[in-house]
């Protein structure tokens, strides 16, 4: 599980304990801490002191898409699920996607996601695939041509990847840009993914917040 970090120090001890608490409790979690000024990196430290599935990166500041990929090189797991620091999880999230790309042998699937708005008082869920089936690249892809804007098809942190496709093809986020960097790396992944699935649940809870790291890092 791979939490990009910067000056996220509001939200970031509930982001940490929804990873924490999975249902799923076979985790390396691997904080990047990117040249935050504030108590980011204190607070990630004292996670890693207190859970042996915890390890920080520190890093001078590059950015999301930076921090994202020292990540992916440090990474040891069989799967890379992505998760933002001012959002947090669903308590079975992880076993859920792990559970789906296991069972269907999987090389991507993709999950529903809550927006969480006004603070916690609205949860607007969104979906555009139904769960249960397994998909071909080509029938993925006609999909996403449906609403190649989504958040729910662009974004990387409603999703689960299985880490030897990255890997061996090098895919990794793109440091020139500031924005659509994880559509272009979720393209990159489909180019050499064969099968695909989609849940039913939501797993995500992405805060509406445009103080987010997705808004302010450079």
């Amino acid at each position: 599980v791979i939490v990009p970090v910067y000056n996220a120090a509001p939200g970031l001890a509930r982001c940490i304990e929804s990873v924490r608490r999975q249902t799923y409790a076979n985790l390396e979690v691997l904080l990047v801490n990117d040249g935050s000024v504030d108590a980011s990196g204190e607070i990630c430290r004292m996670y890693q002191r207190v859970d042996a599935r915890i390890r920080v990166i520190d890093k001078q500041n590059e950015g999301v898409s930076a921090a994202r990929n020292d990540a992916i090189e440090a990474a040891k797991g069989r799967y890379v699920q992505f998760v933002d620091s001012d959002d947090y999880l669903a308590p079975n999230a992880t076993e859920l996607l792990v559970s789906c790309a296991a069972a269907n042998d999987c090389d991507l699937v993709i999950a529903p996601y809550w927006r969480v708005k006004d603070g916690e008082s609205e949860f607007v869920m969104y979906s555009f695939l139904r769960g249960g089936e397994v998909m071909s690249k080509t029938e993925f892809a006609r999909e996403l041509m449906e609403e190649p804007a989504s958040f729910y098809y662009g974004v990387l942190w409603n999703k689960l990847y299985r880490a030897d496709i990255i890997r061996r093809h090098a895919i990794r986020c793109n440091t020139a840009l500031s924005w659509s960097e994880d559509f272009l790396f979720n393209l990159e992944y489909i180019r050499y993914a064969d099968r695909f699935a989609a849940l039913d649940e939501p797993v995500y809870y992405y805060v509406d917040n445009k103080k987010s790291i997705t808004h302010t890092q450079m």
